[in-house]
């Protein structure tokens, strides 16, 4: 072995022990970030939910005191920049030049925790996958030797991030590959499995508990063709929210004045919440309220009123957003599967189908995720993690894989690949 070649094993190793301790550092942050993020939210949800149920004028008022709160915060304690969401990861991957700044921890934690907390219709995942995500950008910035590394650093955070969101270290890392990077190496490989491995740590020393308490027995045979129509719908659906982000972003950015556009996004967020509370925040808790619905009878009140929420939780989702909130389409896209899977079980039961409504709603979740983040293998493994229970696996993935299909075919951007530059060449 020559000089050189001694030289450079020796700076080969100096390397990867940095990065292995670069790894481990920014999934401890990382974890801690999203697990004191999401309890903090749930916390306080829970809390304002309670008292706007108690009286419904509250609806009125908890979304513009959150959207006010935020446009205060970002003017004067966060440089007067907007959040962009996962947008702002992939200027940052693609750039040499461009990184997530270290204010976007605070700014996405802080933001997506009174958003979801006071109202806005949406969740705090794009929030904890940002912060995390500049995590693992100051380090990178930290070490002359990461240079060439941003990108794996950065999913090192998202991956650490999603786990403990989801419980779910396989969805962690599979979004990081699937959404984020897209191309993988020895390197990402290495920072995320240690991330992995420690916030799947941190859950088992904390007992998490799934989000959601799911009892699933079997699945039939006989039902495969209505599995095939939930992902068709749920397609359709993912592209509806889509198109309805898109707009009124488009719509309220050409407001003059920011407090016209806070105002009017939140006179429309708040009747919609005003009459259908289930809207409120992340939606987390309708839909542990909805998997109590073992076998519902289709009524005309039953069929508007779920078809009403699935509609118009798209908009409110995008007014949210629109309004200068902090969010994405997660929780939404989960939201809308569970009410449609619902619906759609509860319609086919009427003609005797014999379904089973609780898998419905399960693979729905899946399905309406999959398509609005084209992400299959994602949603697949983030709603098994949630629920705690793999018996779907087979028809969750072949709805996920038509439900992604089905929106790309009619509509071939996400909320987060779509560009008003891209849409018109």
């Amino acid at each position: 072995m020559t000089s050189f070649t001694k030289i450079k094993k020796y700076f080969s190793l100096i390397l990867i022990r940095k990065l292995i301790i670069a790894a481990a550092l920014i999934s401890v942050l990382s974890s801690f970030l999203a697990i004191t993020l999401k309890h903090s939210t749930e916390y306080l949800e829970s809390i304002f939910l309670l008292k706007a149920t108690e009286n419904r004028i509250l609806m009125f008022v908890f979304p513009i005191i959150g959207l006010l709160i935020i446009h205060f915060l970002r003017y004067y304690l966060f440089k007067k920049k907007e959040n962009k969401g996962i947008k702002e990861i992939f200027e940052a991957t693609n750039s040499k030049n461009k990184s997530l700044p270290m204010y976007k921890i605070p700014s996405h934690f802080i933001n997506g925790l009174f958003t979801v907390a006071f109202g806005g219709s949406t969740g705090i995942e794009v929030s904890t996958v940002v912060s995390t995500a500049a995590i693992g950008a100051a380090t990178q910035k930290k070490e002359h030797l990461f240079r060439k590394y941003k990108t794996e650093l950065i999913c090192s955070g998202i991956t650490a991030g999603i786990t403990i969101l989801f419980s779910s270290p396989i969805a962690g890392i599979l979004f990081s590959m699937e959404v984020i990077a897209k191309k993988t190496n020895r390197i990402f490989f290495l920072t995320n499995i240690i991330a992995l491995s420690l916030a799947s740590a941190l859950l088992y020393m904390m007992n998490e508990e799934p989000l959601f308490a799911v009892s699933i027995t079997s699945w039939h045979l006989y039902a495969i063709p209505y599995f095939i129509l939930l992902g068709i719908l749920a397609g359709i659906n993912s592209v509806f929210l889509t198109k309805m982000v898109i707009f009124f972003k488009s719509q309220f950015s050409k407001f003059n004045n920011d407090y016209y556009r806070i105002g009017f996004g939140a006179l429309l967020l708040s009747a919609a919440l005003f009459v259908f509370p289930q809207l409120y925040g992340d939606g987390y808790h309708a839909m542990k309220g909805l998997f109590l619905e073992t076998n519902p009878t289709l009524t005309l009140g039953f069929l508007l009123s779920f078809a009403g929420i699935v509609l118009l939780k798209p908009i409110v989702t995008s007014v949210t957003l629109a309004s200068g909130g902090d969010g994405g389409v997660f929780a939404p896209s989960l939201f809308i599967g569970a009410f449609l899977g619902l619906l759609l079980a509860t319609i086919l039961n009427s003609f005797h189908a014999d379904v089973i409504p609780v898998n419905f709603m399960v693979i729905g979740m899946a399905a309406v995720l999959s398509a609005s983040i084209h992400a299959p293998f994602t949603s697949l493994f983030l709603v098994c993690g949630m629920t705690n229970d793999y018996t779907l696996f087979l028809p969750i993935l072949v709805v996920c894989l038509i439900a992604k299909y089905t929106s790309k075919m009619i509509y071939p951007f996400t909320v987060y690949t779509y560009s008003p530059a891209i849409s018109k060449s």
